[in-house]
């Protein structure tokens, strides 16, 4: 049996055959629609280039732009290239995000993505005792923005546990959680209050273990009066 022109010997790699395209036009394409930095090598599999010459372009075009004073920069960051908005700019960007757009985040959203921050990780029985209220679609608007996540179950209760992730520290510009700024100021009876929060987070857990009364024993009794 003889091989066809399209078949792959065996012991050989698959040829890339996408057509050339031009690498600084590329890098900047896919820089453009990355949610997160990526890895140089990242970046030369997906424009088809080796990866020594990705690297030296992702620098020139870094150095090109700020000589250019573009209002965004080109930065190595966390072992991976993404643009990001010039420093100078940040009052700019700040009244935009917290003014201009229309999709924000509500108080209710705000208060609980706060509870979750400070003490995660927290179920949300906890989250609703420490709030007073429901917080079950606040915690599924904050899960589908990508602000928090589950994190496991509680080793007790084995209630769901929820902490913040990458993306709501890069929201808040900050490298890890220990940049929070300290609630101990603000509340200095914090600690006082675990009791109490544990306390009521067990009563509510135990109100909504409690089996309801069957519909048709209460048309009874109201047949009976």
């Amino acid at each position: 049996m003889t091989e066809t022109d399209d078949q792959v010997p065996e012991g050989t790699d698959a040829i890339d055959e996408r057509p050339p395209v031009a690498l600084r036009p590329a890098l900047e394409a896919v820089l453009m629609i990355a949610d997160e930095p990526l890895d140089h090598l990242v970046l030369a599999q997906a424009v088809g280039h080796p990866p020594a010459d990705v690297q030296q372009a992702l620098r020139e075009l870094a150095t090109e732009y700020a000589e250019q004073g573009r209002g965004f920069e080109l930065r190595e960051l966390a072992g991976g290239w993404r643009f990001y908005s010039r420093e100078e700019y940040a009052d700019v960007v700040a009244a935009f995000v917290l003014e201009g757009q229309q999709a924000k985040l509500s108080q209710a959203a705000l208060e609980t993505l706060a509870v979750v921050a400070y003490r995660q990780p927290i179920s949300r029985s906890r989250i609703s005792a420490i709030r007073g209220v429901n917080v079950d679609g606040v915690v599924r608007t904050l899960v589908t923005r990508g602000l928090i996540v589950e994190l496991g179950n509680d080793a007790e209760t084995g209630a769901v546990l929820y902490g913040t992730t990458t993306y709501f520290l890069e929201r808040m510009g900050l490298s890890g959680l220990d940049e929070l700024p300290p609630l101990a100021p603000m509340l200095p009876e914090l600690d006082d209050l675990d009791g109490e929060l544990e306390r009521v987070a067990q009563e509510t857990v135990e109100k909504e273990a409690v089996p309801q009364e069957p519909a048709a024993d209460a048309s009874a009794g109201d047949a009976r009066e």
